[in-house]
């Protein structure tokens, strides 16, 4: 794919999408050691990058294509991005969802004019269904992924990185099926041949890893990255990986949920799961970054909110900020008011008390509590337990991150 071909795909998109900030981040760049450019994807107005492809790809169908309408098989981003251009553009777009998909998905997608078919328990069931009615109705097929139009709109991410920061050393961008990272990496490496290009998966899919690398890492079912757990790695976007990318890496649920709190923390933005596992690389492999110029791609700011409220609450204990302490007390009037207090002697904040009689191995007139406490780090954490355990009052720290 050539140079120019991106850059068309840039002035076809004038106007039709957002040119999201470019943002250099001063505190996560002394946190990464790097100097660390973030690319807001997730202000899109479906909140994806997705819609780059979606509408690259249905500007350029002819006019029988138009007229016949479209079909995609997605849960997520692409589906809103299909969906929200169709209606623009005029056309009618059919999108095709596993039975499973949540309401709120349905509704969203449904707002932007689309039919939506729900069917299958699983994607390929879903998948299986599109094509038979692509074929019965004469739809044309937007892939999410695997198709050069996809990729080309996908890529004008990495052509925009590059003409706002041309000094840039490397860029760091999330896989599903491989369609932003393919045309990312294309096009930055015709305009700076010298720039490096991470592409970052989760090790519950580490599908593309797999493929490219001939590694045979197991996987997972689910993943808070929904948004990169993509199995079937595309042939159009595995190719142009293997040319442009220098290298694959992959990182944990708890890296990437960390890395979502940072950026919700510190830069006050919403990302999901897979918008957060560029920051978790770069944290996880500071010394490929150290020192250079780093962009990074927050591809996609669609979180469920109470996924999101519990994604804080374990952030909060791995940073030492929710701690929950298991205490031993003899069961009697006055004892739960004199831990209160020592907690409240250590400025620390009481969020939950659980009274535990019956269900414990303690000898009887003993109790067993369990207090959930607000605190400013694990040094104030160390603290409550230190006076709690001088006062008579044998405490442990109960946190599983």
């Amino acid at each position: 794919m050539e140079l120019s071909s991106f850059k068309y795909a840039s002035r076809q998109l004038q106007g039709q999408i957002l040119r999201t900030p470019f943002v250099y981040s001063q505190t996560l760049s002394e946190l990464t050691g790097c100097q660390l450019f973030l690319k807001f994807e997730n202000l899109q107005f479906t909140a994806s990058f997705k819609e780059r492809g979606a509408y690259t790809k249905l500007s350029r169908l002819s006019p029988v294509q138009r007229d016949a309408g479209v079909i995609a098989v997605s849960a997520g981003n692409h589906a809103q991005g299909v969906a929200y251009h169709a209606q623009r553009l005029g056309i009618h777009a059919v999108i095709v969802m596993p039975s499973y998909t949540p309401a709120v998905k349905v509704q969203r997608t449904e707002h932007f004019g689309a039919e939506i078919v729900l069917a299958g328990d699983t994607f390929d069931e879903a998948r299986r269904k599109a094509i038979t009615l692509a074929e019965e109705r004469g739809l044309t097929w937007v892939h999410p992924y695997d198709d050069l139009d996809i990729i080309c709109g996908q890529g004008t991410v990495g052509l925009e990185m590059l003409e706002d920061v041309p000094s840039l050393d490397a860029l760091v961008i999330a896989i599903g099926g491989g369609g932003l990272i393919a045309g990312s990496a294309c096009a930055a490496k015709q305009i700076k041949p010298g720039i490096q290009v991470y592409g970052v998966q989760t090790e519950q899919f580490p599908h593309m890893v797999n493929a490219i690398k001939g590694t045979q890492h197991p996987g997972g079912r689910t993943t808070i990255a929904e948004g990169i757990a993509v199995s079937t790695p595309g042939q159009h976007t595995r190719k142009l990986i293997e040319q442009y990318v220098d290298d694959l890496l992959l990182v944990s649920e708890g890296e990437i949920e960390q890395s979502l709190l940072y950026l919700l923390d510190i830069e006050k933005t919403i990302v999901e799961g897979a918008g957060a596992a560029g920051l978790a690389a770069i944290l996880r492999y500071p010394d490929y970054f150290k020192g250079k110029q780093v962009g990074v791609v927050l591809c996609g700011g669609n979180v469920d909110p109470l996924l999101l409220a519990d994604m804080i609450k374990r952030g909060m204990v791995r940073l030492g900020r929710l701690a929950r302490l298991n205490i031993a007390i003899h069961d009697r009037p006055g004892a739960l008011a004199k831990i209160t207090q020592i907690i409240a002697d250590q400025q620390a904040n009481i969020e939950e008390v659980m009274h535990q009689r019956a269900f414990t191995v303690l000898p009887a007139q003993n109790a067993e509590l369990e207090v959930v406490i607000q605190t400013r780090n694990r040094q104030q954490i160390d603290q409550v337990l230190q006076a709690l355990q001088q006062a008579g009052f044998p405490a442990t720290l109960q946190n599983h991150h």
